[in-house]
């Protein structure tokens, strides 16, 4: 049985999100289709994380074992030939038999894209989150460190349908190793590196800084927001459209 490190890129506009669901077109659902059809293998390939509905990746990496002897630049060629144009395996590795994507992970990077010119071209509509309104810029940028740290971040993570509320409660501890927004001409872009990401947590984050780029919450606000432990207390959740997981390191 080989162990293969499978990493990939996908569009998540028109994908019920990463986990396989019974009539749901999933990526994770779609990549075990093709390798089945290639190797003639029935796998669930064990992704880094779960993005959700209409969530992007840049970098997602798989695990999987195979009982099949295709070399891994055909495998790659081979999934790509199998896979929709919206999936594409970037590289298939050999792994060593204990590697597991999202066991072994060690840190993960998110990106999130907000437009904001006044018209938002046809062709890029899909991948960004189109905010042409009036921000505080600055403060959102001096405000990202309040995250960075040891925190519990029980209020900008939603319930996870499959865990109950003292489960999820009990594991809400994570650290953020930075956290930044950056302007390049239209585009408005925070990024996030951590050791782990609760379920909307990046969504939930982006949409209460962008109460602080309206100046309906300031920087101590958010950090009260941060200590009460409470969903409520914090901004809405920011479409998925402008997400992606741009890297998992090992």
């Amino acid at each position: 049985m080989r162990n293969l490190k499978i990493t990939l890129a996908y569009d998540g506009r028109d994908f019920h999100g990463w986990q396989a669901q019974p009539e749901r077109s999933t990526v994770q659902g779609t990549l075990a289709g093709a390798i089945e059809r290639v190797t003639g293998c029935r796998v669930l390939p064990q992704g880094s994380g779960r993005t959700d509905a209409g969530v992007h990746a840049l970098a997602q990496v798989a695990s999987c074992r195979l009982d099949a002897g295709i070399p891994t630049e055909n495998l790659q060629r081979a999934l790509n030939h199998a896979l929709p144009p919206a999936i594409r395996v970037l590289s298939v590795e050999e792994a060593a038999p204990e590697f597991h994507a999202r066991k072994s992970a060690r840190a993960k990077t998110y990106r999130y894209r907000i437009f904001r010119g006044e018209v938002c071209p046809p062709f890029l509509a899909r991948y960004v989150y189109h905010y042409p309104y009036p921000l505080n810029e600055d403060a959102m940028r001096a405000a990202a460190d309040i995250v960075v740290g040891e925190h519990d971040f029980t209020s900008f993570a939603a319930v996870d349908p499959e865990h109950g509320r003292d489960e999820e409660a009990a594991s809400n501890r994570r650290t953020i190793c930075s956290s930044e927004w950056t302007r390049q001409e239209q585009e408005l872009t925070y990024t996030v590196r951590g050791n782990g990401f609760l379920h909307h947590m990046v969504r939930n984050l982006v949409g209460t800084f962008l109460l602080v780029g309206k100046g309906t919450l300031n920087r101590e606000g958010m950090k009260s927001i941060l200590e009460a432990r409470e969903r409520s207390a914090a901004g809405p959740t920011a479409p998925a459209c402008g997400l992606y997981l741009a890297s998992v390191e090992y």
